[in-house]
């Protein structure tokens, strides 16, 4: 479904009744990175909830974007969208790269709404050269299965995913590629790419963030890395904060047993700490 925020057409959908969750996806990608990885943990939970994806100006199916021209812009749409979704409800939020960024941000401003918080391989800082990533560097790699694929699709997989077996292209297919092949690149590099850094300190809240939390990240995620987060973690008394060996920046396909495994039981955490609060 479309809705409008200011001059923005944001595609969402909601899924199901119960506790609200946010999911923000990544910077390229639309609502699928988070919907593939996501649906399959709330299918192992008892609890219901309120799935809410959206796409991200000039991303997916969300158009008209150009006034969205920087990361303070892009918060405030995000807090608009809440709001409009879900007005004044608490809620439990999920980011994943770029929106595990922007997800922060969201927690510095409604501090005591959001009940929990996962951050999937996110940016901790957004300036490019201060970030700590390792080098790029392949785990595994069936070369017989990368042949079949023709050149756009194997040099788009071969770029960011460090297992490279047909398993993973299935994912990646399936929940990543989609979204990169209809986003608005002049968007992405010429407008919102130029003025990206935010200008507070998301991670300047005054206060701790004592609430179920899980970090996740991948050991050779040459994107975003894995280290820069130890600097924030003491905000996040409550957080399991989880480095995955053998995973890249897609690591909830690389490693979904694992992936899989650390959601749910961050969600059983949320849910039995937080139960009156959504009752």
């Amino acid at each position: 479904m479309y809705g409008r925020i200011g001059e923005v057409e944001v595609y969402h959908e909601v899924h199901g009744e119960g506790i609200p969750v946010v999911m923000i996806h990544g910077w390229g990608p639309d609502h699928r990175m988070m919907k593939g990885c996501m649906e399959p943990v709330f299918e192992k939970v008892k609890e219901k909830f309120k799935r809410i994806y959206f796409d991200l100006p000039g991303m997916g199916k969300t158009k008209n974007c150009y006034s969205i021209d920087s990361t303070d812009k892009m918060i405030g749409f995000i807090m608009k969208f809440i709001d409009n979704v879900i007005p004044g409800e608490d809620f439990i939020l999920a980011g994943k790269s770029y929106g595990g960024f922007l997800a922060r941000a969201v927690v510095k401003r409604c501090f005591h709404r959001i009940k929990g918080l996962f951050l999937l391989c996110p940016v901790a800082v957004l300036d490019a050269q201060k970030k700590k990533v390792p080098p790029f560097r392949v785990m595994e790699k069936d070369g017989e299965f990368l042949e079949t694929l023709g050149d756009n699709e194997r040099r788009s997989f071969e770029s960011i995913n460090v297992i490279q077996t047909e398993k993973v292209w299935s994912g990646y297919k399936k929940f990543i590629q989609p979204g990169l092949e209809i986003a608005d690149n002049d968007y992405l590099e010429n407008c919102l790419g130029k003025s990206e850094p935010f200008t507070e300190n998301i991670d300047d809240t005054g206060m701790k963030y004592n609430f179920p939390t899980l970090m996740m990240t991948g050991r050779q995620d040459s994107c975003v890395g894995y280290s820069d987060l130890w600097k924030i973690l003491e905000i996040y008394p409550r957080a399991t904060y989880a480095v995955i060996d053998k995973a890249g920046h897609n690591l909830e396909i690389e490693q979904s047993v694992v992936f899989n495994n650390l959601a749910v039981e961050w969600l059983e955490r949320v849910v039995s700490e937080n139960k009156n609060d959504f009752s």
